[in-house]
């Protein structure tokens, strides 16, 4: 192999420490997303419990507005009760007082059980509040430390990009671009070395795929400076030497 080659092998070493940094930065700052987002879902979680409150005190009112119009009603029954004149009017008046003041059970009831509900609502929004508090500690706390983290590996990134560009300059421009689309391919990985299978045959494969090399393949590696790419894969072969074992 020549020097494009061994350009290439220089590159992709740089490429790899540089994506693994990358990675450690989208993990640090994914972190603080995902708390993030808890913490949206606690006070999505308390403005809904709180509509819930809400709603049923409006409901509350509601029926105790009804029940304050029933007893008006029910009044008037007990007075046409007192001024009944005979027993089969004052046996319908007495019927529908007493039908009145069921239904009018059943609405206290209702409003009993909404109010239970309320307490209970209530202590949960208190409960969330608690939590909506807890979390926005912690993700304040989580937010300073992953700055300083993300700072570093910032750092870290432009030092190895200036490394990256260094050696990006020594190749061709043309071996640069297939080197850039089939990284973005797979991941940063360019390059796959030919693997010898079988010394006793000259058996090679691509260590990329694991599929089959033609010997001519792998001879022209050793004696030529030229990109050749795995028919399968497409990645740009390279053989294994002393200094990248």
């Amino acid at each position: 192999m020549g020097p494009v080659l061994h350009g290439l092998i220089k590159l992709q070493s740089i490429e790899n420490r540089l994506r693994a940094v990358k990675s450690k930065l989208t993990r640090c700052r994914r972190t603080v997303i995902f708390q993030e987002n808890l913490l949206r879902t606690l006070q999505n979680g308390l403005e809904a419990k709180q509509e819930e409150v809400k709603l049923s005190k409006i409901q509350i009112d509601r029926l105790e507005l009804e029940l304050k119009d029933r007893d008006d009603h029910i009044s008037k029954y007990r007075t046409r009760l007192n001024l009944a004149k005979t027993n089969k009017e004052y046996a319908s008046i007495l019927t529908e007082l007493n039908t009145s003041k069921a239904d009018n059970s059943k609405i206290e009831t209702q409003i009993l059980d909404m109010m239970k509900n309320i307490d209970a609502d209530t202590a949960e929004c208190q409960e969330l509040q608690k939590q909506i508090e807890e979390q926005k500690e912690k993700l304040d706390e989580l937010r300073k430390t992953s700055e300083e983290k993300a700072q570093v590996f910032l750092d870290e990134i432009e030092q190895i990009q200036v490394e990256w560009d260094a050696a990006a300059k020594d190749l061709p421009g043309d071996v640069l671009d297939i080197f850039k689309r089939v990284a973005e391919t797979y991941d940063g990985e360019s390059l796959a070395y030919v693997e010898l299978q079988d010394e006793k045959v000259q058996v090679y494969s691509c260590d990329g795929c694991f599929m089959s090399i033609p010997t001519e393949v792998a001879n022209q590696l050793m004696t030529k400076d030229e990109i050749i790419r795995c028919t399968n894969c497409t990645r740009i072969l390279v053989l294994r030497t002393p200094e990248n074992q």
